[in-house]
């Protein structure tokens, strides 16, 4: 039995028992439920599913065969219903919940393929339903994560298969379909035991492979990480250490940071397209969680994973510090995260693993652990005192997991950083975090020192001493931190003394176990807290102006209530863990303050204060505390005038009278502030308030009979809490020790919920259950304050009391608080209304159905009682509204009274759903988590103190109470709602209708509450509400009403199923286009969106019952009702024009699943929406595109893929379209294309700034304000959508191409063959040749569709027109609309099927088409066109799959581009550099697959060319010619200036701007190679061309450089891997030794980011020679390059191998020193400047590799450098700037790090920095 149930109230605890049998009658109810003749019933289990969500919630326990027979259940259900979304989603939450709960008990095998054909069916066909985004987002998590769930049952083999099915999608990865095969493989892919065989090295290496063919695309990465992560943490088999180099690579590049300073993210990722980042999504850009995954599960003992890992974090250590924050902190901060987390897990796992030593030789011993926590250490250290929030709680909790594991590094660590941030005086946020750490260490801290068994502090360096020394300074400073000026140290503060105090048993003085706390005398340190509490409760500020309306409750208080638990749990536990002597002493002084002190803004602090005093000991806090503030209340009270409202029936005469009396503003303060403070202090008093029984009551009838509101308000306050105190159910003694830990007698044992052991269920907590005096005390209190209040209520409605409507209102005011406050105090001790039988024959009246046990406390009242008070209500409902509907704070005090009649349980559940909140932010100081290797006792869950549980426990039991009774009548169909119930429903629903908004809400509120309890209810609400809609002069706030309830989900999913609401619903809405204001029309607007997102279809049984009635009411004519409003003929508003178009296409999708009502309404509305092609309305016209979109299915006249060759015409006779004689007969009206054209060529806005326009967005369109758009939003887009290749080449400029558009044309055209091709073809040559842009697009769009239609007899219209519309678009000489053009080209040759291998039956043609050579006079501009045409098609060819002409044509291409490199005009440079990199890419795509052909001898051509690949070698040469060229006439053209004899030159310079452009050309070729992704498979010619980009980063020709720039950023982010590497290495050597010293100094520039990618994969040879050459390039003779080498240097030590790192620095040090001696001895030595210089330098780069730490070589060397500031200009100046930086970085922690250095060192540092100074 879980802990929460066990140590739930005795008499409920009792009635758990009973739930098993329960849940077993529910299973079998669901079964009964569903019948399989019957595939609608899956409908009638829905109403079983927060039922057995109750079971789960409510930790019952529950026989595992019903469990399993649940999901057996539910998985059926969940596959048999294909098409009824929301069925699956409800299940399918539930089915992971249970899953999820029960994975290690279950034995299930559940096969993967369903799955998957349920997503493929749902979001990812080109025909997907109506129902709306919302819903199908909803869809596609809940089976995703019921995949996640169900993975670890997949049966043996699947893995197989499942890599099988979606490898051939990964094949091309230059095609969307790569993408979602990846997202679908780290999905599906299964690692459990039964799979296990299927994974092995050569798989992993594989996936590498595939991993590497999409560089810089994040969504990639994520997906292959993830998979990647889950095998490194399953399989043990496999030996990961060959891999290890190249994952660190991968991981340390998948984190975004600036290296060197690049830029901090990639520039140009390949695209991914929207739906597939929408469906697969990540939230976090970096896969931080995976990584930590791999990390962690890589450790084992002697695996070179350790230094790797070690190295990882010395990389990314740097970007922890708060002065490197930025958009890669939050992964930085994630990853930290998830590294400690999951070693946590990973530790866990294998402590209880520990006895079957299968595996143990991989277990993490004390060496890894301590290795682990000393590098994760450096993390923390760095990020420990960041400016960015999450990240200094993540570290602070991370110290705290860490100090169980390795308390002897993790504690001297913490100690030393406290005592650095007391010593700090100017930043205090470092105050606050460091006692955050300390509170969050507390218990290790305690453990380590207190514990017989723990580490022997010899190992601790300092002995036992230290940690309970750093604990009682931090407990003595922590009074200090006590300030009510800065809310968060007090927090910090207090959270620091309820977590020391959490840890130690009792608090006592005199006892000897203390002996731990020598310096401190207890209750000195008790009266000393007291003291700063009380000054800090004096001066606290009210957080706002009091403000008093009914919802101001008694603790509005300030930040010390409202930020957080932190207060009410210190004083508690330190009040109840004080010893009898000493909780007297604090009860005194406590009672001393409370007495003296009126403090109105610290009400609910003083209030919780009392309380916790209460708690700890009612009868000794009651006497002293509660009973003075009581008489001291009464006698305010007593002299003051009186209405008698207040239940005594005196009444006064004078109050009566004209002139009310008032009280003083002191007086009315002071009494409410006492008021309000006994109303807190009394929450848990119980029985100990029974001595003061006359007197409480004489306070409360007092209260409630000044004239004040504001006393009767703090009487109200009183009256609920003491009627809690008596009744309810609350546990007593929760902060008593009971348990005392074995290891260290003075510490409190912590608890797990998870070993239930009967120790822990003793130690259970005592509850409070009412004596037979307490219920007879609060019925006493009922019989005053509810019964006769009543009576008062009815009498005032009924016989009109007052005169004086002032005087009737206060009383009506009191009366009805009255009836509230105990309301709201007895909450459901008050019985609930009986439901009704529906059979009309009562049945056995004891019949009570039982779910789950619950209750809240005894029962009080009656049921009757409960029954007239609705009655009364009702009537006072009708009375206000008529009398007096203007008063706010009446009507709302009564909806509070209905909410809390109608609404049984209902305030128990806000009271625990406040509570959750509260605790959502659980602190890590009161977790221990279950490896704690100080006292090596691990457990299975996280332990925490007793007192945390109980409050859970209570917590639990509230939300019990809450549930127990909410579902019990909704399951059978035997009940229905009582009559009192319904009387409240109907006053809610006028109420809601109301024209104040605040008792709008507030009604509608309890209105759905009491709806979603009693469904059938709904439909009378519907009604009613959409009546209101329709009928023409409703107020606007009666819509407004409405429409917030039609708008709640509970009604829109209701709709589904009901045919009477659903048709009064869409008629409601459409017809209410009279209402005028702009607030109606906007409520209307979001109504009907919201219900198209949420729209969830139409139940099979609406259509069947629309359909048997015969009295007009069935479907069609709904359909035919709607669509003549849709029509344009009907002259509505545009916007409710769109609706009504809308509705009819949602109603034609939904009745597409029942076949007798279909064919005929889909024929229909497809001619209505093809009409609607030429509508007015943009919108409508938009809409339309996307119907027909939906519509048109069929395609009966595309041609077969067998049968190529055409068929003759009759044989297609039999197979005609259902829709081809609806379309036929529109489409040949006279001049139908031409309008249609011209309407959508208005759709069309051409933006005037290219880059504003995105593609296929209308939403952009500036002719939409922001609420239009929203409801303009409705077409569908399927998910295939297109274009189905990233998009990245940037020369096509933005298009304005909408392939939807072209799509219906396509549609069409295979809908009705070729009469619509022959129909359209003059309009499409018409509006080619046009002016206008906007009538270019839709020309483009419609040829783009006529091309792709693949219908019979295009072949025959391709050589009688299409052939030369596309030839003379191609000669066209305009410019402005190539993007279209290129698109529709695009467009028309994409492939089809999935994976978009299927050629269309046009493509060679257009290619062939666009290879012809351009006639020689045309324009660059035509030239630059055909390039960019060329490149766009060539993109959607599939390289692995080329047919023979294809592949012909490539090669074809390939020589005519390189013989035209050197082309004049730079467009046509650029469109011949990117077409280049397409046509390379997709040969070598292809040559990596193996082929066949058939015709032998022109294939061994085509494979000799291939294999030789000479084009290749014909870069590479030309290149290095080129640059050689371009270097030696840079520097002729510099010579030149000097000596003027350009006359031999001219020959020279001609050829030389030749070498200029092509080497242009050549730079965009790489640009876009690397830009467009397609770089891995020409990494070989990237590197040969590595050279040129370095060498021409800066010449006389500015085109030429800049593009140069532009390739050097992109190869930054490059990695090179084997064989490669070595080959790029070798460049970037020699180019080190370039004449030129600006080459020179851009290899080091490129060396920095080039080190840092590759440091895991670069053997250790060919580091040395970097290490040496960089170290030559310090005594370069260009002083430029010398400051760069020593930059680069100290960039490599940082994140170097500290081996070379060593080597080099002592070397340095011993050459400088040799110099500053020889300097001494011989002032005239001459040396080189620039060796003298180097050897500075070498120093500067040694000092500056250690930003922010002082390791013990640093003193000397930055002395040394020092001691050089007296040289001439290089060096001084370099000493100057480089001592002043180490003084920056080490300005934050210099008063410790000073301690490093001797006083002379420290007077050599002096005279560096001060001659710079000001004063100096």
């Amino acid at each position: 039995m879980h802990l929460y149930n066990a140590w739930l109230p005795p008499p409920v605890a009792a009635e758990t028992k009973k739930e098993k049998e329960s849940f077993a009658d529910v299973v079998k109810s669901v079964k009964d439920s569903y019948r399989a003749d019957d595939p609608e019933s899956v409908y009638s289990t829905l109403k079983w599913i927060s039922v057995i969500d109750l079971f789960i919630k409510a930790k019952s326990e529950l026989s595992l065969e019903d469990v399993g027979a649940l999901v057996e259940i539910g998985l059926e259900l969940f596959n048999i219903s294909q098409n009824k979304l929301y069925v699956q989603v409800r299940w399918g939450n539930l089915l992971v919940k249970l899953l999820n709960k029960y994975r290690k008990q279950l034995s299930l095998k559940v096969p993967w393929r369903p799955f998957y054909d349920t997503l493929i069916h749902t979001h990812f066909t080109r025909n997907t339903g109506p129902e709306g985004w919302r819903l199908r987002q909803r869809h596609f998590e809940a089976v995703t994560s019921l995949v996640r769930s169900c993975r670890r049952f997949f049966p043996p083999g699947s893995a197989s298969e499942i890599w099988s099915e979606f490898r051939s999608l990964l094949e091309n990865p230059w095609h969307n379909s790569s993408f979602e095969g990846s997202g679908f493989m780290r999905l599906f892919l299964p690692t459990n035991l039964d799979n296990q065989e299927f994974f092995s090295e050569n798989w992993i290496r594989e996936c590498l492979d595939l991993w590497d063919s999409v560089p810089n695309c994040q969504f990639w990465n994520c997906q292959w990480t993830a998979v990647i992560a889950r095998a490194i943490k399953n399989y043990n088999f496999i030996d990961w250490e060959c891999f290890i180099p190249m994952l660190f690579t991968r991981y340390l590049n998948l984190f975004e940071v600036p290296v060197a300073n690049g830029s901090g993210s990639y520039l140009f990722s390949v695209d991914v397209p929207r739906y597939t980042r929408f469906l697969f999504s990540n939230k976090t850009l970096t896969p931080a969680k995976a990584i930590a995954k791999s990390v962690v599960y890589l450790l084992r003992p002697g695996s070179s994973a350790q230094e790797h890992f070690e190295k990882l974090v010395n990389l990314l250590e740097q970007y922890y510090h708060p002065s490197n924050g930025g958009r890669w902190t939050y992964s930085l901060e994630r990853f930290l995260f998830y590294l400690v987390i999951t070693f946590q897990k990973r530790l866990q796992h294998e402590q209880q693993k520990a006895d079957n030593n299968t595996q143990a030789e991989l277990y993490l011993g004390e060496s890894e652990r301590t290795f682990f926590v000393n590098v994760v250490l450096k993390l923390i250290d760095r990020g420990q005192y960041s400016k960015n929030e999450h990240l200094s709680e993540t570290v602070a909790a991370a110290t705290s997991i860490l100090s169980y594991v390795d308390p002897s590094s993790v504690l001297p660590f913490l100690a030393s950083r406290f005592h650095i941030a007391l010593e700090t005086m100017t930043a205090t946020h470092q105050l606050k975090t460091a006692v955050t750490s300390v509170a969050f260490a507390g218990r290790s801290l305690f453990l380590t020192s207190l514990s017989t068994s723990s580490v022997q502090p010899a190992d601790l360096g300092g002995g036992d001493v230290t940690f309970i020394e750093l604990l009682m300074i931090s407990l003595s400073n922590a009074l200090a931190g006590m300030d009510a000026n800065d809310p968060p140290k007090t927090l910090a503060t207090m959270q620091l003394i309820g977590s020391i105090f959490s840890n130690i048993a009792t608090l006592d003085d005199n006892s000897d176990e203390l002996s731990f706390m020598p310096m401190i005398q207890f209750s000195e340190w008790l009266d000393e807290f007291l003291c700063r509490l009380f000054s800090l409760l004096q001066h606290l500020e009210p957080s706002s102006v009091l403000n008093e309306d009914l919802h101001s409750s008694a603790t509005s208080g300030t930040f010390l209530v409202d930020d957080g638990p932190y207060y009410y749990c210190m004083l508690e536990i330190l009040l109840g863990k004080l010893s009898k002597s000493l909780y007297n002493q604090a009860l005194k002084k406590i009672s001393k303050f409370v007495t003296t002190n009126i403090l109105p803004g610290a009400i609910a602090e003083v209030g919780v204060l009392c309380c916790a005093c209460v708690h700890s000991n009612p009868e000794e806090a009651v006497f002293h505390l509660v009973q003075p503030v009581l008489l001291s209340a009464i006698s305010s009270l007593e002299g003051t005038p009186s209405t008698g409202f207040g239940g005594r029936g005196i009444t006064d005469a004078s109050v009566l009278a004209k002139e009310k009396p008032t009280l003083s503003p002191a007086l009315e303060a002071a009494i409410d502030y006492q008021l309000k403070v006994l109303s807190v202090a009394i929450t848990y008093a119980g029985p100990a308030l029974l001595h003061y029984k006359d007197q409480l009551k004489e306070a409360i009838f007092s209260a409630f009979d000044s004239p004040s509101w504001k006393v009767n308000i703090a009487g109200d306050h009183l009256l609920r809490s003491l009627l809690g105190s008596l009744i309810l159910y609350y546990p007593i003694d929760q902060y008593k020790c009971v348990l005392r830990h074995p290891a260290a007698a003075t510490l409190e044992e912590w608890i797990s919920t998870k070993n239930s052991s009967d120790n822990e269920l003793l130690t259970g907590p005592k509850w409070h259950v009412p004596s037979d005096n307490e219920v007879q005390f609060a019925n006493e209190l009922l019989n005053l304050h509810f019964q006769s209040a009543l009576d008062d209520l009815l009498r005032i409605c009924k016989t009109k009391l007052h005169s004086d409507s002032g005087n009737e209102k206060e009383h009506l005011k009191a009366t009805l608080l009255r009836i509230q406050s105990t309301l709201q105090g007895v909450l459901s001790c008050l019985p609930d209304f009986r439901p009704s039988f529906q059979s009309g024959v009562m049945g056995d009246p004891g019949y009570t159905s039982f779910l789950i046990a619950g209750s809240s406390g005894s029962i009080v009242g009656s049921t009757e009682l409960r029954e007239k008070a609705a009655e009364i209500t009702h009537a006072a409902c009708k009375y206000l509204l008529e009398e007096k509907s203007d008063d706010s704070i009446l009507l709302i005090l009564l909806i509070r009274i209905m909410d809390a009649l109608g609404n049984y349980g209902s305030l128990e559940y806000d009271e625990w759903s406040n509570h959750r909140q509260n605790w959502k932010s659980e602190s890590a100081a009161i977790v221990e988590p279950p490896v704690n290797f100080i006292v090596s006792s691990h457990s299975k869950g996280k332990r925490r103190p007793r007192w945390a549980l109980i409050d859970k426990a209570y917590m639990h039991s509230t939300w019990r109470s809450s549930q127990s009774s909410y579902y019990l009548f909704r399951t059978t169909g035997d009940f229905s709602p009582p009559d009192h119930v319904k009387l409240l429903m109907d006053d809610l629903l006028n109420l809601s209708l109301h024209s104040y908004e605040a008792v709008r809400i507030l009604a509608g509120k309890s209105l759905l509450k009491m709806i979603k309890r009693w469904p059938s209810l709904i439909s009378k609400c519907v009604l009613s509400l959409a009546q209101n809609l329709r009928i023409p002069n409703t107020p606007e706030y009666a819509v407004l009403g409405s429409c917030a309830v039609l708008s709640t989900q509970t009604v829109l999913k209701h709709l589904t199923t009901d045919q009477k609401a659903f048709s009064s619903f869409l008629l409601g809405i459409l017809s209410s286009s009279h209402h005028e204001s702009l607030k109606a029309q906007k409520a209307i607007n979001e109504l009907f969106v919201k219900y198209n997102i949420l729209f969830s279809g139409v139940s099979r049984s609406i259509l069947k019952t629309m359909d048997n009635h015969k009295d007009g009411s069935d479907f069609s004519d709904l359909i035919s009702q709607i669509g003549s409003l849709s029509s344009d003929a009907s002259r509505l508003h545009w916007r409710y024009n769109l609706m009504a178009n809308r509705v009819l296409l949602l109603l034609a999708m939904a009745s597409r699943s029942d076949p007798n009502v279909s064919s005929k309404i889909l024929s229909e509305t497809a001619g209505h929406f093809l009409k609607n092609l030429k509508s007015q309305l943009p919108q409508t016209r938009i809409l339309a595109i996307s119907a027909l979109n939906t519509l048109l299915k069929e395609s009966p006249y595309k041609t077969s893929l067998e049968d190529r060759p055409l068929l003759s015409e009759n044989s297609q006779g039999n197979s005609k379209s259902s829709l081809e004689g609806a379309l036929s007969e529109i489409f040949q009206e006279d001049g139908f294309f031409d309008e249609t054209f011209n309407s959508l060529s208005h759709v069309h806005i051409i933006a005037d700034t290219e880059s504003t326009s995105s593609r296929g967005s209308h939403g952009n369109s500036s002719f939409q304000s922001l609420a239009d758009k929203s409801i303009t939003r409705f077409y569908f887009d399927f998910s295939a959508s297109w274009p189905r290749t990233p998009s990245w080449i940037s020369l096509l400029g933005s298009d304005t191409f909408y392939s939807n558009f072209a799509r219906i044309f396509k549609r069409l055209i295979q809908e009705c063959g070729m009469p619509m091709i022959v129909a359209i073809k003059s309009t499409v040559e018409e509006f080619a040749n046009a002016k206008e842009r906007s009538k270019q697009c839709v020309a483009a769009e419609a040829l783009a569709g006529v091309l792709h239609s693949d219908v019979d007899g295009l072949l025959g219209a391709w050589d009688s027109w299409m052939m030369i519309q596309l030839k003379s678009i191609i000669l066209a000489p305009s410019v402005e609309s190539i993007p279209e053009w290129a698109a529709c080209i695009r467009y028309a040759v994409t492939g089809k099927g999935k994976h978009g291998t299927r050629v269309p039956l046009l493509r060679q043609q257009i290619l062939n088409c666009l290879v012809t050579p351009l006639p020689p006079t045309v324009t660059t501009t035509v030239v630059a066109k055909r390039y960019a045409f060329l490149s766009a098609a060539l993109i959607e060819i599939s390289p692995q799959k080329m047919t023979l002409p294809e592949i012909q044509l490539h090669i074809g291409l390939l020589e005519e581009l390189l013989n035209n490199m050197c082309h004049s005009s730079a467009h046509v440079r650029e469109a011949i550099g990117v077409t280049l990199s397409v046509l390379c890419s997709n040969i070598r795509l292809h040559a990596s697959f193996s082929h066949e052909y058939s015709h032998e001898g022109v294939n061994r051509d085509i494979d000799n060319y291939l294999k030789e690949e000479r084009w290749v070698q014909f870069l590479t040469e030309r290149a290095s010619e080129s640059v050689t060229n371009i270097q030696n006439n840079n520097h002729s053209d510099n010579l030149e200036v000097s000596a003027n004899c350009s006359t031999q030159n001219g020959h020279l310079k001609g050829d030389s701007q030749d070498d200029v452009k092509w080497m242009e050309s050549l730079f965009h070729f790489i640009i876009s190679t690397l830009k467009s992704g397609r770089s891995s498979c020409l990494l070989d010619i990237i590197v040969g061309l590595l050279y040129p980009v370095i060498s021409l980063q800066e010449t006389s020709n500015k085109d030429l450089s800049t593009l140069a720039k532009a390739a050097f950023e992109l190869l930054k982010w490059r990695i090179f891997w084997e064989p490669h590497l070595q080959k790029a290495v070798s460049i970037i050597l020699s180019s080190a030794d370039d004449s030129n010293w600006r080459t020179r100094s851009a290899t080091l520039t490129y060396l920095r980011t080039f080190m840092y990618r590759h440091t895991f994969i670069l053997p250790d040879t060919e580091k040395k020679d970097i290490w040496n050459t960089v170290e030559k390039l310090l005594t370069d003779n260009q002083v430029e390059v010398r400051e760069h080498a020593a930059a680069v240097l100290a960039g490599l030590m940082k994140g170097g191998d500290e081996k070379l790192a060593k080597d080099f620095r002592d070397r340095a040090y011993k050459e400088a020193n040799m110099i500053q001696r020889q300097n001494k001895r011989n002032s005239s030595f001459s040396q080189s400047v620039a060796s003298r210089h180097g050897a500075v330098l070498a120093l500067v780069a040694s000092v500056l590799s250690v930003p922010y730490d002082m390791p013990s070589w640093l003193p000397e060397h930055v002395t040394l450098l020092a001691r050089f500031s007296g040289e001439a200009t290089p060096v001084k100046s370099t000493v100057t700037k480089a001592v002043a930086e180490f003084r920056r970085t080490h300005a934050d922690t210099w008063n410790l790090q000073k301690d490093s250095f001797t006083e002379e060192q420290l007077e050599v540092l002096a005279d560096t920095s001060s001659s710079s100074s000001y004063f100096a």
